[in-house]
């Protein structure tokens, strides 16, 4: 669905596989997405091409990104998951990102029918 909105883009990495789980379930390990997000921030923010980047992601590895684009004067919003796991309790999200960005957001369903518009 994002993919299909104007001025947004997707990046898709690749699935690697990372053996099985003691039960004999396949364990799977997204790859390359980060790298891919925070190149485009970083380049994006370096050609003065953006004023504003939202992040829907949980990654610490984004950081760097997030604080070269700020220092362009980039103001870096995230787009998150909830502020605990209903399995965990834990932040769906890593903290120092949270800390990194300037703006926050949850990620509801209200959230993405006012973008989908």
């Amino acid at each position: 669905m994002l993919g299909r909105l104007p001025r947004h883009e997707v990046r898709l990495g690749r699935l690697a596989y990372r053996g099985t789980t003691r039960d004999g379930q396949p364990i799977f390990q997204q790859k390359m997405v980060d790298l891919q997000l925070g190149l485009d921030v970083a380049l994006l923010a370096g050609k003065q091409q953006i004023s504003h980047a939202a992040l829907f992601t949980g990654d610490s590895d984004l950081i760097p990104a997030v604080e070269a684009a700020k220092r362009e004067g980039v103001c870096v919003w995230l787009i998150h998951g909830p502020s605990r796991s209903t399995a965990t309790g834990k932040p769906t999200y890593a903290v120092d990102l949270w800390d990194a960005v300037d703006k926050r957001i949850e990620l509801t369903e209200d959230f993405m029918s006012l973008i989908a518009r």
